[in-house]
C-alpha cells in the first residue's frame, strides 16, 4: 500500500527533528494494536513521515505501514484486522534512507524461528562494518550489493543481522548488539516476545512502564500515560529486555556510559515527558530562568515562540518580572503539510503557522523565546512579522547555545553547511535576523539548568565533543574544520 505523498514544510526552515518514536506492548487480552495506535499519537512528535504497526497472535505477525501521520494511516477497521497480545509501532522521520514507503517501519525479515519486526529510534555510525558483517555471514544473502536491498535504513541492517543467526532471538541480539555503534533504541519482537533495547551511551530516550496485564515500552513516558500504563524505570544505557509469558528479564550487553542527548530537554522531548526524574516542562522553564539571568534586556512583553518557547519564555518572564503574553497564535493543523505549496503560500511563509496579536504587541518593545536557531529562515521571517504588527523593539532570546556542529546520532542536521551558527557571530546573526538584539543561553546555564551533570549529556552539536565515534568521513571533514581554526587562530 502506497501513497505519493510530499512531505514539505511551507516556511521552509523545519525545526530541528528527531528520527523516530517507538512503542512496545505486552498485554495478552488487551486490544494490542489500538494502545499501540494510541501510544504512536503521544509521540507522533518525534516523527511525520510515516507511520507502522506490527501484532502477533502468538502464529504469525503482521505488519501494516503506511507515508503519513498515525491518524492518517491508521483506522478502525485497520486496527480491528490487527488481533493479537503483542505489538509494536514506530513514527518515523527520516535521517537515514529515503522518506519512502520500503523505508516506513517496522521492518519484517523471517528468521529459523518465525519472524522478526523491528522499529528503531536513532542513528548508527558503523553501518560499513555491520554490512561487511551480514556478507561474512550468509554469502548467498540479497545483501551482497546495496543494490539488492530491501531498503537504505540502518533498521533494515539491524533486521536482517537478527535475522541471520539460528539461535533464539534472545540469543542473537546478545551477539548483534555489542556490535553496534551510534545511537539507538529498538522495539522489536518475534512470534511471541517483546523486546527493547538502549544503546550503552542511553543518548535516545526509552522508558518501561506496567500495564494491569502486561508491559510497554516508549521513547517517552507520555505514551505510558495516554494508554493508561505506569511508569516503572527508564530502560538502562547498554540493557536488554525481553518480555513473554515467563514475564520479564533483563541483561546487559554492554557497560553503562550514559550520554543523553541534550537537545531533547531543548525541543525534541515533548514538555509532559520525564527525564531522568524531572518534568521536561520544569526544566524548560529552568531554562527561561537562566536565560534571563544570563541575558537581560528592557522590555514590555515576554512572548514565546509556541509551543516549543512557551515554558522557557514562562521562566523568562519569571525571572525578569517583565509581564508574560501570547503575542503569536499557532496553527496546530500545519506542521509538516502533504500539499505542494505555491509560489503564492511560499510567500505567506511562517503565517501558516504563526500569526501575531496586534493589540497585544502593537508599540511593545518584545522580547521573543525561541528554543534554537538552526538556520535562521523561521527567525528572521518571525521578526519581519512583529514589525509589521507594530512591534516597537524585537529581542530574540534562545534557550539553547548555538548550534554549531552535526548530530550523527539521529537529529536532522547533518552538516555544518545547513547551521547558520558556524560561519556567523551573534551580532552578525542578529543582523541577519532583523532583530534589535539577539542572545543565547550559555552551555554552562543549560546543562545546570536540566540537573544533570555534564558528563553524563551528549553535547556535541552544541561543543563538537562526540561521545561516539563518527562515519569516518565525517571525522575527517571535522579534523580539517578544526585545522582551519587552528590555522586562523595563528
Amino acid at each position: 500500500m502506497t501513497r505519493d505523498l510530499h512531505l514539505l514544510d511551507p516556511v521552509g526552515d523545519p525545526k530541528p527533528n528527531e528520527e523516530c518514536g517507538v512503542f512496545g506492548v505486552w498485554a495478552p487480552g488487551e486490544e494490542v494494536a489500538k494502545l499501540t495506535y494510541f501510544g504512536l499519537f503521544a509521540l507522533q512528535h518525534r516523527g511525520q513521515e510515516s507511520a507502522g504497526i506490527s501484532v502477533s497472535n502468538g502464529e504469525r505477525i503482521m505488519v501494516f505501514k503506511d507515508m503519513g501521520l498515525v491518524s492518517q494511516v491508521f483506522d478502525e477497521p485497520t486496527l480491528s484486522s490487527l488481533p493479537g497480545h503483542l505489538a509494536i509501532g514506530h513514527t518515523r522521520y527520516s535521517t537515514t534512507g529515503a522518506s519512502i514507503w520500503k523505508n516506513a517501519q517496522p521492518t519484517y525479515r523471517a528468521t529459523p524461528h518465525g519472524g522478526l519486526a523491528l522499529a528503531h529510534n536513532g542513528n548508527l555510525t558503523n553501518t560499513p562494518d555491520l554490512e561487511a558483517w551480514l556478507r561474512e555471514r550468509d554469502s548467498h544473502a540479497r545483501v551482497a550489493s546495496k543494490d539488492s536491498m530491501d531498503s537504505t535504513n540502518d533498521t533494515w541492517l539491524v533486521t536482517a543481522l537478527l535475522a541471520s543467526f539460528t539461535e533464539s532471538m534472545w540469543d542473537a541480539a546478545l551477539q548483534v548488539l555489542p556490535r553496534l555503534q551510534g545511537a539507538f533504541c529498538f522495539t522489536f519482537m518475534d512470534d511471541n516476545a517483546l523486546y527493547a533495547a538502549r544503546d550503552p551511551q542511553g543518548v535516545r530516550p526509552l522508558v518501561l512502564g506496567r500495564l494491569e496485564r502486561g508491559w510497554v515500552v516508549a521513547s517517552e513516558t507520555a505514551a505510558l500515560d495516554i494508554v493508561g500504563a505506569t511508569f516503572i524505570r527508564e530502560v538502562e544505557p547498554g540493557e536488554l529486555i525481553c518480555v513473554d509469558s515467563g514475564g520479564l528479564r533483563s541483561e546487559r550487553f554492554a557497560e553503562a556510559n550514559p550520554k543523553g542527548c541534550l537537545f531533547e530537554y531543548v525541543y525534541l522531548a515533548r514538555p509532559d515527558t520525564v527525564i531522568a526524574g524531572r518534568r521536561v516542562h520544569s526544566t524548560r522553564v529552568e531554562i527561561g530562568r537562566t536565560l534571563a539571568m544570563e541575558a537581560p534586556v528592557d522590555a514590555d512583553l515576554v512572548i514565546p515562540t509556541p509551543e516549543s518557547g512557551i515554558p522557557s519564555a514562562v521562566g523568562y518572564a519569571e525571572a525578569s518580572r517583565i509581564p508574560y503574553g501570547l503575542g503569536l497564535v499557532k496553527n496546530s493543523y500545519v506542521g509538516r503539510t502533504f500539499i505542494q505549496p505555491s509560489q503564492t503560500l511560499r510567500q505567506l511563509g511562517i503565517r501558516l503557522k504563526l500569526n501575531p496579536i496586534r493589540d497585544v504587541i502593537e508599540g511593545k518593545r518584545l522580547i521573543v523565546v525561541d528554543d534554537s536557531i538552526v538556520r535562521g529562515n523561521t527567525q528572521r521571517a518571525l521578526v519581519k512579522m512583529l514589525r509589521e504588527a507594530g512591534a516597537a523593539e524585537v529581542h530574540v532570546r534562545i534557550a539553547s547555545p548555538p548550534v554549531e556542529w552535526p548530530c550523527f546520532y539521529g537529529i536532522d542536521f547533518a552538516t555544518r553547511a545547513e547551521l547558520i551558527a558556524p560561519g556567523m557571530s551573534v551580532d552578525e546573526i542578529c543582523r541577519s535576523i532583523g532583530a534589535d538584539s539577539l542572545a543565547y543561553i550559555s552551555l554552562e546555564g543549560l546543562v545546570a539548568s536540566t540537573g544533570i551533570t555534564k558528563k553524563r549529556l551528549c553535547r556535541a552539536c552544541f561543543d563538537g565533543q562526540y561521545p561516539i565515534p563518527v562515519p569516518p568521513r565525517a571525522a575527517e571533514q571535522m579534523r580539517l574544520i578544526a585545522q582551519e581554526g587552528d590555522d586562523d587562530d595563528e
